[in-house]
C-alpha cells in the first residue's frame, strides 16, 4: 500500500486502521507498538525489499479509482505513442517531423531536459502521475489527437519498459537504429562538443577499448558510448512488456536519407489522419547536409546548430575494434528482426557481411 495513489484523497483507509488498533487493543491481550514514521519506513522496506520502488499504473484502468478521482483530472492527458531512442540516431529529427503533423502533438518542454521529459528512466518517476501528466495537454479530440514524447534515454535501461508497460500497456513504441559503431562515434563526439573532461582528454580509440581497471571517468563514459548499441538485448527487454504489434522499428539511416518514406509509414503504423504529405513539407538543405521544414516563401526551419555537427571520420583501428564488439550482437539483432518479419537496415547487411 505504500505506492498506492490516495486517488479521492479520502481517509477512509487511516479511519478503518486507527479503529481496528482500537478494537485490538480492547478485546485482546496484543501489545502493539509502533515506530516513528521514517523508522516505521525503514523497518517495512527491510521487511519488503521488492516493494521499495514504485510501479505506477494507469488510474483509469480501475473503475474504483475512476469513480473517486477529481473530476479536473483526466487520463486523456496520457500520451499515445512514446520515441524511446537511443540517443544519436535520429531522434530529435524525428520528433521534429512528428510535430508536424496536424493530428500530433508533443508534451510541454522541460526546464531542464527540453523537449525530454525523462519520466522512466529518472528519478522524475517517483514525482509520481499527476507530475508526469502536467506535461501534457488536454486533447481537443480524444479520438483524433495523437501525443507522444521523446525521451532517448529509455532504451537501454532496464527500469524503462516496465515502468512505461504498467502506466501505458497501449502505447506504440518507436525507436530508430543506425551502425552501432557510428552511434557510438557520435555520443563520444557530442561528448567532446560538450566540453566532458574524459572525451577531451581521451581519443575515441582510448575510450571504447578500455580496460576494468581504467578510471572512473572513462568507463563511464565508455559505457555511454557503448552500451546503447547492443540493440538486440534493449529491445528483447522491450518486447518482454510491449507486443510486437505495437512496437515500430525505423532504420535511422533511412530516415536521414530518405525521411518522406519513413514518415508515411510512421503515419501508418499510429493509424493517425488525415495523412499529412511530408513530400510537399520537407525540403533537402544542401548547406547543412540534412531535411529541413518547408516554410512559406521557400525559407526553412532546420535543426539546432548542435545538430549535424561535422567532425572527422572514424578512424580505421576503431571501425575494427568496434565491428567486432558489435558483431554477435548484430548477429543476434538480425534474428530478431527476422522473427519479427521486418527488413535488416542496410548498414545490418553490410556488418553481417564481415561475419561470414
Amino acid at each position: 500500500m505504500t505506492h498506492l495513489s490516495n486517488y479521492g484523497n479520502d481517509r477512509l483507509g487511516l479511519y478503518t486502521f486507527a479503529n481496528l488498533t482500537t478494537f485490538l487493543r480492547c478485546w485482546t491481550n496484543l501489545k502493539l507498538h509502533t515506530l516513528p514514521p521514517l523508522q516505521l519506513a525503514h523497518k517495512y522496506f527491510r521487511l519488503f525489499p521488492e516493494q521499495r520502488h514504485p510501479l505506477w499504473q494507469n488510474p483509469c484502468d480501475d473503475k474504483r479509482h475512476k469513480d473517486i478521482w477529481s473530476k479536473e483530472k483526466t487520463c486523456d492527458r496520457l500520451p499515445k505513442f512514446l520515441v524511446v531512442g537511443p540517443q544519436k540516431t535520429g531522434t530529435t529529427a524525428l520528433y521534429l517531423f512528428l510535430i508536424m503533423h496536424p493530428s500530433i502533438t508533443s508534451n510541454f518542454p522541460s526546464a531542464k531536459t527540453f523537449e525530454e521529459v525523462q519520466f522512466f528512466n529518472t528519478h522524475n518517476y517517483h514525482k509520481g502521475i499527476d507530475w508526469y501528466m502536467e506535461f501534457f495537454p488536454v486533447p481537443s479530440n480524444v479520438t483524433t489527437d495523437f501525443m507522444f514524447e521523446k525521451s532517448a534515454n529509455y532504451f537501454p535501461l532496464e527500469e524503462s519498459p516496465k515502468r512505461a508497460a504498467a502506466l501505458l500497456p497501449r502505447a506504440k513504441i518507436i525507436t530508430l537504429l543506425i551502425n552501432p559503431s557510428d552511434r557510438a562515434y557520435s555520443w563520444y563526439q557530442h561528448q567532446q562538443a560538450h566540453e566532458d573532461h574524459a572525451a577531451l582528454r581521451y581519443s575515441f580509440y582510448e575510450v571504447i577499448s578500455a580496460g576494468h581497471q581504467a578510471a572512473a571517468e572513462l568507463r563511464s563514459l565508455q559505457n555511454r558510448c557503448l552500451l546503447p548499441g547492443l540493440y538486440a538485448i534493449h529491445m528483447e527487454r522491450w518486447l518482454t512488456h510491449f507486443p510486437p504489434n505495437q512496437l515500430m522499428i525505423i532504420d535511422g539511416q533511412q530516415l536521414r536519407n530518405d525521411p518522406t518514406a519513413v514518415m508515411d509509414e510512421v503515419q501508418k503504423f499510429l493509424g493517425v489522419s488525415p495523412y499529412y504529405n511530408y513530400s510537399q513539407a520537407l525540403t533537402f538543405d544542401r548547406q547543412k547536409g540534412f531535411w529541413c521544414q518547408l516554410l512559406e516563401g521557400g525559407k526553412t526551419k532546420c535543426l539546432g546548430k548542435s545538430k549535424g555537427r561535422k567532425y572527422p571520420p572514424m578512424d580505421t583501428e576503431s571501425r575494427v575494434f568496434l565491428s567486432h564488439y558489435y558483431r554477435d550482437h548484430n548477429v543476434e539483432l538480425s534474428k530478431l528482426l527476422h522473427r519479427l518479419g521486418q527488413p535488416l537496415p542496410s548498414w545490418l547487411r553490410e556488418e553481417l557481411q564481415k561475419v561470414r
